[in-house]
This record gives C-alpha cells, structure tokens and sequence, in this order.
C-alpha cells in the first residue's frame, strides 16, 4: 500500500495521496443545466434523407399537415376567445341597439348581413308597456266621449251626432301623437338603456328563468339536502346574471360611443369603461364559482355572447 504523506494542521482539508486517480468510463458530470431538443441536426437529416427518401418525404408531409391543422385550430381557438369587452355579438347583445324595437339587424351589422332580432314590442317610452298604455287611452276615450241620444234624450241628434263625430277625429289625432311620443326609436338613449334594463329583468331574472330552464340551480353537494326557497315578492332585479346583463347594456353603449371619431380622445369614459368591464369580470368569476353547473350560467354566456376573454384574464383596454 503506498504511504500517505500527512498534511499540515491547518490543511486539515487536504489529504495528499500516492494513488492514481480513478479512470472511470463515465465523464465528469457538468454543472451546466442539461438542455434537451428533439429537434436533429442537419447533418442527420440528410442522412435519412439519402437512406430513405420516400419515407423522409412521408414524413415531412405529416409534418406539414400537422402544421396546417394547429393553424386552423389556432385560430379557431383566437375567433372563440373573442374581445374582453364585446366578446361574441349575439342577436340579442344587437338588439340593444334599439332597445328591442327593430325586427332584423341593418345590412353594416358586426355578424355580416341582416338576421332576425329577438324583439320586445311591448315596452314603449316613459317606462310604460303597451297594456298600460292602451287601458288609459281607452279610459280617456271613455271620459272625454259626448252622451249620444240614448243616454239623453233631450239633446238634439243631429248635433249630437256632429260632436260624435268631431269626437272620434280628436281622438284619433291624440292617439297618433301618443304613439309617437311613447315609442323608443324616437326616445333618447337613456330611454333605451332603461328600456334595456327592463329587457333584462324579465330574460335573465330568476322569477322567469326558475321556470323556463330544466336545470336552472346547480345541483346539490354530496351530504346536501335541497330546501325551499321563500317565495318571491316581485321581479329580481339583483341576481348576479341580472346584474351582468345590465353591465353589458352599458359597456355595450359606451364602448359604441368610443368607437366614433373621437372617442380616442375621451380619457374619462376610457377609465368608465374599463371600470365596467372590471365590475362584470368580478361578478362572472363569482357567478362561475357558484353556477357554473346549472344552466344560468349556460343560458347566460350563450345569450350574451361571454367568452373567456371577458372574464378569465386581465383587462386592459
């Protein structure tokens, strides 16, 4: 055995050794971080390629398809994350352009072409709806209306007859001057966004949509027993889709206005806007929480056109 030379005191760390160093098979291992690539070289490529060139072209054909394919795919993935602010425009999102009123969308809409709108005839200016409208004329009809000759048989019938007809053309004149002033498309828009608002109590407020859709709550945990809900006193007006579709009106409105010719110029409806989409990201992230597994929140994103980009990662507009 080769002697050992010992070290002084203070190199207690070093042992000094007569031996040969050890030759392994296996190198040193480096320090350096190992980086793998499944990519070959060059120089490996045209090897296979003059080995086997019909199966090299196969190859680069697959490839290419391949290629194609995660192209489509790309981009279908980038047309359904649609915009944080519009997402997808639905028929129903258009329709909030005329609070309902139109039939079929105008020939320069976003979605190509024109299409049948879901419209609600029956909400008319002033926060007023076509029944109450048509019970006060009746009852004003009624009240203004001359006694004919039956009710008094002391007046004269030719000139009762005369002030019935005179009658029936006020009547008629005041009838046309009410439907010009109680319809929305003469309204302002701040007539159509409360027109909008009603539109989307009755088609997202649970009052309706507990009894429209088949799996309108999402379904009970494990060890949960489903209870009965109190009974509603009104309309809700204060349900997270609710409050989401309301949002939408507004967004919709305001990211309209700034699209205009000068609407790079306006910072402060800027911030409102972005201030907008920020509040209706925080209520679909609850919503989603808490929904996801019922059909409101199915109902919800296809009737507004909601994609992930509205709500899943951060706004900046």
């Amino acid at each position: 055995m080769p002697p050992r030379i010992p070290a002084p005191q203070g190199l207690r760390s070093l042992t000094l050794c007569m031996r040969p160093t050890p030759t392994t098979s296996t190198p040193t291992p480096s320090r350096l971080p190992v980086i793998q690539t499944a990519n070959i070289s060059n120089k490996e490529k045209r090897r296979k390629m003059k080995q086997d060139p019909y199966g090299w072209a196969q190859a680069q054909q697959r490839k290419n398809a391949h290629l194609e394919r995660r192209k489509e795919i790309d981009a279908e993935e980038k047309a359904n994350y649609g915009s944080p602010v519009h997402g997808i425009t639905t028929p129903f999102v258009e329709s909030f352009d005329s609070a309902g009123q139109e039939a079929t969308s105008p020939e320069s809409s976003e979605s190509g072409g024109s299409h049948p709108l879901p419209t609600s005839p029956h909400l008319l200016n002033y926060l007023l709806t076509k029944e109450e409208l048509e019970r006060a004329i009746e009852h004003s009809r009624r009240v203004t209306q001359p006694l004919t000759v039956e009710e008094n048989p002391k007046l004269d019938p030719v000139g009762a007859e005369l002030e019935m007809d005179d009658h029936k053309e006020h009547h008629a004149k005041a009838l046309i001057a009410l439907q010009r002033i109680t319809d929305l498309r003469n309204g302002s828009a701040k007539d159509r966004k409360h027109a909008n608002i009603r539109r989307c109590i009755e088609e997202f407020g649970r009052h309706n949509t507990d009894h429209k859709l088949a799996n309108s709550a999402p379904p009970p945990g494990r060890n949960q027993v489903p209870e009965p809900k109190p009974v509603r006193a009104g309309p809700d007006t204060g349900s997270s889709e609710v409050q989401i579709a309301i949002l939408t009106t507004k967004i919709r409105a305001l990211a309209k206005e700034l699209e205009g010719p000068k609407g790079n110029r306006d910072k402060n409806n800027k911030r409102s806007l972005r201030t907008l989409c920020h509040r209706r990201q925080k209520l679909l992230r609850y919503m989603e929480r808490k929904e996801r597994g019922s059909g409101r929140w199915q109902y919800l994103i296809q009737t507004l056109g909601l994609t992930p980009a509205t709500y899943k990662d951060q706004i900046s507009i």
